[in-house]
């Protein structure tokens, strides 16, 4: 008779908890704001397609000042990565990315942020222990897969060819 009043007791224990846990997930659903998916894709399509544009553009500036069409794709993907870092360095890119979402994150503008922004947050340790210890903490472990990743389709390329 005991026992059954303290799986009661813990049962009663239960439905409350999930009662105030459904109480609580409405309560924050008030304050939530919706998020605005259409607005928010044309934001990222625009901004997105105007770097992509940009790009497009320089690259047609240096290959009809008589560079070569593979040279210029290799100087145009370094002037976005420095862009990119140099807006993060100023504090820009932050902005654009709040309005543009994936529009700025998604291309090689992205990863040019991410390896510099833990290193200008940490910059206040020093050159080495800070900016050096940090400009590869996110894009190292990107860094290292690609290139491991290579190095054995390569020696896979060259058993096999």
């Amino acid at each position: 008779m005991k026992e059954k009043l303290e799986t009661e007791k813990e049962a009663q224990k239960k439905d409350q908890r999930k009662q105030k846990a459904k109480e609580y997930e409405n309560y924050v659903k008030g304050f939530t704001p919706k998020p605005a998916y259409f607005s928010n894709s044309l934001k990222a399509f625009f901004v997105g397609g105007a770097i992509c544009a940009a790009a497009l553009w320089i690259q047609n500036l240096l290959t009809g000042g008589g560079m070569k069409e593979t040279d210029a794709k290799t100087a145009v993907t370094l002037i976005l990565i420095c862009t990119a870092q140099l807006l993060t360095g100023i504090g820009v890119f932050d902005t654009i990315a709040k309005f543009a979402g994936a529009g700025c994150i998604v291309p090689i503008t992205g990863f040019a942020n991410s390896m510099v922004a833990p290193a200008i947050e940490f910059k206040k340790e020093g050159l080495v222990l800070g900016v050096g210890s940090k400009l590869f903490s996110l894009a190292g472990p990107v860094l290292v897969c690609g290139i491991s990743v290579s190095v054995v389709i390569g020696i896979l390329y060259w058993m096999l060819g």
